[in-house]
């Protein structure tokens, strides 16, 4: 897998950590550094371990599925792609509610933090599944993943304290957009079409 496609599958997954990201920054009346660093981290650190969970389940299934990989990764791709489409075309983005109806707040309490970094990195999780019946060094998909999604939750905190909740919803638009045409581009090099 190029670094570039490697790179577009990073910001893919990270875009529900981007929207949660977003909507606690919407709560801040001004930017609380260590909640933004807090919630990068904890996002960070899921979005690589959830990767790695799924792409060891992966390679204990791929004997069995070889011959129909592609498929497989394209399926699980645009899964998640088209998921985070339907749930952005019907989000309403209503201030105080963020990805799954979370409450914006200022501060995030260690157990929100938990259940938030679990619930935005699930994808990612499938994602690892597809990974393992594709030519990857795992141990950079993990660290550009952890990275990528670090870097944006960040951005995401800050990026909602200063502009609001009409970015959430165009993000996960894209990202799934983004997801989708990675399993398209996978599916048809897996069929010998490109």
């Amino acid at each position: 897998m190029s670094p570039v496609t490697l790179l577009i599958i990073a910001l893919g997954v990270s875009a529900d950590a981007f929207a949660v990201a977003v909507g606690k920054g919407l709560g801040m009346p001004r930017l609380h550094l260590r909640t933004a660093a807090s919630i990068a981290i904890a996002f960070g650190l899921a979005q690589a371990l959830m990767p790695l969970l799924g792409w060891l389940l992966g390679t204990q299934l791929e004997q069995f599925i070889t011959e129909v990989d592609h498929w497989v990764a394209f399926g699980l791709l645009a899964l998640v792609g088209g998921r985070m489409l339907r749930e952005a075309l019907r989000s309403e983005d209503l201030p105080g509610e963020g990805t799954g109806a979370t409450k914006v707040a200022m501060l995030v309490t260690p157990r929100e933090l938990l259940v938030l970094s679990l619930a935005t990195s699930i994808d990612a999780l499938a994602v690892g599944v597809s990974l393992a019946f594709l030519d990857v060094n795992i141990l950079a998909a993990v660290i550009v993943i952890g990275a990528v999604t670090c870097v944006l939750s960040f951005a995401g905190v800050a990026l909602g304290q200063r502009a609001g909740a009409r970015v959430r919803g165009p993000a996960e638009i894209a990202a799934g957009l983004v997801l989708i045409g990675v399993g398209v581009k996978i599916l048809l090099e897996g069929l010998g079409m490109l």
